[in-house]
């Protein structure tokens, strides 16, 4: 009898040896101001990779198991080409990140060096994919995309004639920013009166927006992340400067309404998130939405299910390869054709999403409302 039990642990053992273990890197801030944005992104992968594993997914007819390795980038570049390092080092078959443009860019050097296939589901700077690194991939608009749309919603929908802009100076901030204004001042009668800069762990806004409350423009446009949009929007209040405020994807999150404190005036905050859910989706997402504070206790904060399709558009890329080898499942990851959470996921030849859309929200009674989806 101990005999055969030994036996049968062996087989046991020996079939869990024989199954290939694929490891999926996820890089990302889980310190620092924007933390809350990088845990949602590694839960949406997390929960991606369990998915996986519960289907017994099959590459090349064989069971695979898939795990996670989970690197904090803290949103720092110099720590972001660390991280990438210690993925690469671990032999990580792709990488899901990293979750803002001022790491991902430097990073993707590394993986792109080491061969090893990234997607990115939320940075948006344009530069990520015009390095032509044939590895780098977004499952979002870009800045382009993001800024230009935002400037004609300003313009068009909520009809703002004067405008400010202030950025972070960071690669996103600046980059937004940017389109935003080349787009908003081409309508026509729109002006931009003033614009101010400020950095991405400013706490202290009172003389940026004193000099902005001056021009008296009827919206400000802020290129950077919540983090630092909750605290002009409190300051703003303070110098009872009641003027419209915009942001990008950076800025639109469920978390937005508790940093902002009492600073924020129902219906006169806009933002926009890179991407688009549009109603034949929308069931699918809420009950991934439904399942995933079920799991952890907080919200999507946006880009977890971006993260989400990240995974598995690298594991059906697999699967139509028959291969996890990067070099061999990168053709077919190149010509995904590949129905998600968040709708069709495409690639054009610089690994741009095709088909990119943009949702605008509102916020009232300290919740996120969705107001429209432009493409």
């Amino acid at each position: 009898m101990q005999k055969q039990l030994l036996l049968v642990a062996g087989l046991v053992a020996g079939s869990v040896q024989a199954q290939e273990v694929i490891t999926i890197g996820v890089a990302g801030p889980l310190s620092g101001e924007i933390a809350h944005l990088g845990k949602a992104m590694e839960n949406g992968v997390a929960m991606a990779i369990d998915d996986l594993n519960a289907r017994a997914t099959k590459i090349n007819g064989r069971k695979v198991v898939f795990k996670m390795q989970s690197e904090d980038d803290a949103a720092d570049p110099k720590q972001g080409t660390a991280v990438a390092q210690k993925l690469v080092d671990a032999h990580v078959a792709a990488v899901v990140g990293h979750s803002n443009s001022g790491t991902t860019v430097p990073a993707s050097r590394i993986y792109n060096q080491a061969g090893i296939p990234q997607i990115t589901p939320s940075a948006t700077t344009p530069g990520y994919t015009k390095q032509g690194f044939p590895g780098a991939f977004r499952v979002v608009a870009n800045d382009n995309m993001l800024g230009s749309m935002l400037g004609r919603y300003a313009a068009d929908n909520l009809k703002a004639r004067n405008i400010a802009v202030i950025d972070d100076r960071t690669a996103y901030g600046q980059g937004i920013a940017d389109e935003f204004i080349k787009t908003a001042q081409a309508r026509s009668g729109k002006k931009i009166v003033d614009r101010q800069f400020t950095n991405a762990r400013a706490t202290d806004f009172t003389s940026i927006l004193t000099a902005i409350k001056g021009k008296k423009p009827d919206l400000i446009f802020f290129g950077g992340m919540d983090s630092v949009a909750g605290g002009l929007l409190r300051q703003m209040k303070t110098l009872g400067m009641d003027i419209k405020f915009m942001g990008g994807d950076g800025v639109c999150s469920d978390s937005l309404p508790g940093l902002a404190g009492n600073g924020m005036r129902d219906g006169e905050v806009f933002c926009a998130d890179a991407g688009g859910i549009d109603a034949a989706h929308q069931k699918i997402v809420d009950d991934f939405i439904t399942r995933f504070k079920s799991r952890y206790h907080s919200d999507i904060q946006t880009y977890a299910p971006y993260a989400y399709d990240a995974v598995m558009v690298i594991a059906a890329a697999m699967q139509k390869a028959g291969s996890s080898d990067p070099a061999k499942y990168l053709p077919a990851l190149k010509q995904t054709k590949y129905e998600g959470l968040t709708g069709l996921i495409q690639f054009d030849p610089s690994g741009d999403t095709l088909k990119a859309a943009m949702t605008v929200s509102t916020y009232r009674n300290g919740q996120k409302v969705k107001l429209d989806v432009l493409r």
